[in-house]
């Protein structure tokens, strides 16, 4: 009952302002504005007590206060509050430049005159003047204006009446300005435009010219050339400029926080500064690539430089081939780290400023096991309050290997903003490190670690996925805690697909379970997978564009990005024609003695990229799919009284002839060939792809590794990820041919298929054994997903 009294009263003292009840009853329910606009208006009557004294005008004033301003500037509100209440501040544009100063100068003692400057904080723009500005403005584009009349964007207009008069009412220019327009042009009737007259025909005689259209929106120009993830979200981008920390939502100011930034700046020179901090303990995946954009993107945006920092705080899982790997793949997604760093390069700073924090009672040594630790309902330390020297010892003893893993802890005295108590800061393994060795055995926890080396580096702009808003505080409060330069951080939706599985545990576990052959398996979502599948950086990177800055964690489907690999590859991949189950066919006419060579376009829509040379004998293969005895009504390919054309051949065979095996199934077709052009030839209704003297090569074809959405759903897979393999995720034809484009390819090299898919040059291959990886289908898969 207490607490709806409590608020029917602020709903009276917000309705005294000028709120109607129902915005009144609005704001209530942001517990937030309601306490500030509560305070706003009880400091406000200090100023102007009696009743009825706080106009509309200056109550709308102090609502736009408590509902624009941050955090950071609220014990400074005060000066704002007096300059309203005197009616110094007359609106909302000054307002908000006030605002603005205060976030740039967010300490006391307040530049009251400077602040008056900044914002135009007294100045009146009388009625006259307005009406001068608005009537020289006018004059100017008077000739324009009364030859387009409405049409004019009078936006321009006011725009130049704010230059001459930055602090006018934006209202009172406006009312002024129809008011002239009015004057000028008479009433605002669009309809006198309808009569414009219609564009003139060009001459009958005159040949149209023909006219080369692009797509202005188009993300993957025609000669393959993809817009960069810079360019596609650089606008969405919007985070604080370098060396305005404090004017970001949350940001903990200290008495040296100014002092600390003009440091950094000065370190920086106030460039974007960013990092990319995977650890080496696994190959990065699909979500990764999001990360790496984002960081190294909008770096480069911004001229700034990113870090590629390896977080190797966890010595037992840690190999090389992982640290050598992350590097491979932030290069092949074309980005160059400003400069390589280790979360160890910094072990002995970290080491100090533990005991510092120890010093500042702000950390204690804790004897906890780790599972009285989990989860986020965790009881008080009973040697939370522990002498500080007594904590200083006992922290040097674990350094010296005097404990037993798992019997004693660093913890810090701060509260996480998902409620946690206390964060590890150190804990001791017995590990050998692949960079500093055997020298430490206490090692320092990413809640530790995180924050303070992204202020060693001067990182301008921590950018990490949505699980760590909850270590956002904890991250401030290290930081701020050892007064050291504190970073902003900001958090973005981490990126998952359906149909698999990113888990390194999880992954280790389809490998040693031998589902999977290693890290780089193409049916899995590792970056190094999709690599060997043929997946091109650039259609990774324009995924990641297209799915945007949400701060939302988003699950998608595959086709989204299978979408985006076709788009680049159906400009970037040459043609090539290939059978993956041949069906011999003899031509007993051949109008040749030998073999003939056919020149063949590697792009058949633009032949000035290129050709290749294919052979054309007597002998050749086709699809044993494209034939078949029984044809259905809408059937184009070939049959026994049904001719067809073949690509590229300029010919059409019909079958004469169909030789049997022991089962009766058809393995080779006698025909007759004959020329498109030769008279008497009808168009045949359909042509297909063959190969004649081909290449062998090993076809591998991929399909999803899950049966299901979410394998790691138990409602949708009780049984678990292991059980949920589709047995049928490879299908591999050993028989396969391929036409002479393929000759020299190298590993990874990408080629279309005709009338098949989109394929990669796996790495098994050999100068005589080509392997070839199916990347992508040729349309969407409409199977239900």
């Amino acid at each position: 009952m207490a607490t709806s009294t409590d608020n029917e009263a602020r709903v009276a003292l917000f309705q005294s302002i000028g709120l109607n009840e129902q915005k009144a009853r609005e704001t209530l329910k942001n517990q937030e504005v309601t306490r500030v606009l509560e305070a706003t208006i009880n400091e406000a009557r200090k100023f102007l007590p009696k009743e009825n004294q706080i106009s509309k005008p200056i109550g709308n004033l102090l609502y736009a206060l408590s509902t624009r301003s941050k955090q950071q500037i609220y014990k400074l509100h005060g000066h704002l509050i007096k300059c309203i209440c005197e009616e110094k501040i007359k609106n909302e544009l000054q307002l908000l430049a006030a605002i603005e100063y205060l976030l740039s100068n967010p300490v006391e003692p307040v530049d009251l005159k400077a602040l008056e400057e900044y914002a135009g904080i007294g100045v009146t723009v009388t009625p006259a003047e307005i009406e001068r500005a608005v009537e020289s403005v006018i004059e100017q584009n008077k000739t324009k204006l009364l030859e387009q009349r409405y049409s004019f964007p009078i936006g321009t207009l006011l725009s130049e009446v704010r230059k001459q008069l930055k602090w006018a009412d934006g209202k009172a220019v406006k009312a002024e300005m129809d008011v002239q327009l009015l004057d000028l042009l008479g009433p605002n009737d669009r309809s006198a435009n309808n009569a414009a007259e219609k564009p003139k025909a060009a001459p009958a005689t005159e040949k149209a010219k023909p006219t080369t259209t692009t797509n202005a929106n188009s993300d993957v120009q025609e000669n393959g050339q993809v817009r960069s993830f810079a360019d596609l979200v650089g606008a969405a981008l919007n985070f604080h400029k370098p060396g305005e920390n404090y004017k970001t939502e949350g940001y903990v100011m200290t008495p040296k926080t100014m002092e600390l930034m003009k440091e950094h700046l000065k370190q920086t020179g106030g460039q974007v500064v960013t990092r990319f901090p995977p650890e080496p303990n696994g190959i990065l995946h699909i979500g990764h690539a999001k990360a790496i954009n984002f960081n190294f993107g909008y770096a480069k945006l911004n001229n700034g430089i990113c870090y590629l920092r390896y977080d190797d705080t966890n010595p037992e899982k840690e190999e090389e081939k992982f640290f050598t790997g992350i590097l491979d793949i932030v290069k092949w997604l074309g980005y160059e780290p400003y400069k390589i760093t280790h979360a160890s390069d910094q072990f002995d700073q970290l080491y100090e400023w533990a005991k510092e924090l120890i010093r500042r009672d702000l950390a204690y040594v804790c004897h906890q096991k780790g599972d009285e630790l989990k989860g986020h309902n965790v009881a008080e330390s009973p040697w939370r309050n522990r002498p500080i020297e007594e904590s200083l010892q006992l922290f040097e003893d674990m350094k010296n290997g005097k404990f037993a893993e798992g019997e004693a802890t660093l913890r810090m005295k701060c509260v996480m903003e998902d409620g946690k108590l206390d964060p590890v800061a150190y804990r001791i393994k017995y590990a050998h490190h692949a960079k500093t060795g055997d020298k430490w055995c206490i090692y320092p926890t990413y809640d530790y670690t995180h924050c303070l080396n992204d202020s060693i580096e001067n990182i301008s702009h921590s950018l990490c996925t949505k699980e760590f808003q909850a270590r956002r505080s904890s991250y401030y409060w290290l930081c701020n805690a050892l007064d050291v330069y504190c970073p902003v951080q900001w958090e973005y939706g981490r990126l998952n697909l359906h149909y698999t599985v990113t888990s390194k545990r999880k992954i280790a576990k389809l490998i040693t379970e031998g589902i999977v052959n290693d890290w780089d398996d193409p049916r899995l979502y590792t970056l190094t997978a999709l690599r060997r599948r043929g997946f091109p950086p650039e259609a990774i990177n324009l995924f990641c564009a297209r799915i945007g800055v949400t701060m939302s964690q988003t699950i998608l489907h595959p086709d989204m990005l299978d979408a985006c690999v076709r788009e680049v590859l159906n400009v970037t991949a040459p043609r090539i024609m290939a059978v993956m189950e041949p069906l011999k066919v003899t031509i007993t006419n051949f109008p040749s003695t030998g073999v003939t060579e056919l020149t063949v376009p590697n792009f058949p829509a633009d032949e000035s990229r290129g050709s290749h040379k294919i052979k054309f004998d007597s002998v050749i293969y086709i699809e044993k799919s494209d034939f078949t005895e029984n044809p259905a009504k809408d059937y184009k390919r070939l049959a026994p009284n049904q001719p067809c054309g073949l690509r590229h051949a300029n010919c059409v065979l019909t079958v004469q002839e169909i030789i049997r095996d022991a089962n009766n199934e058809p393995i080779e077709l006698k025909v007759t060939c004959a020329k498109v052009t030769d008279e008497g030839v009808t168009k045949p209704k359909g042509y297909i792809h063959w190969v004649s003297h081909g290449n062998k090569c090993e076809i591998r074809l991929y399909d999803r590794l899950f049966l299901h959405q979410n394998p790691d759903d138990k409602k949708e897979v009780p049984g678990g990820f292991l059980s949920d393999i589709n047995s049928k995720s490879l299908t591999i034809h050993s028989d396969a041919l391929v036409d002479d484009g393929i000759k020299n390819a190298k590993h990874f090299d990408k080629f279309q298929f005709e009338r098949i898919g989109f394929f990669s040059v796996d790495p098994d291959s050999t100068n005589d054994h080509y392997v070839m990886n199916r990347t992508v289908t040729l349309k969407e898969d409409k199977r239900s997903s």
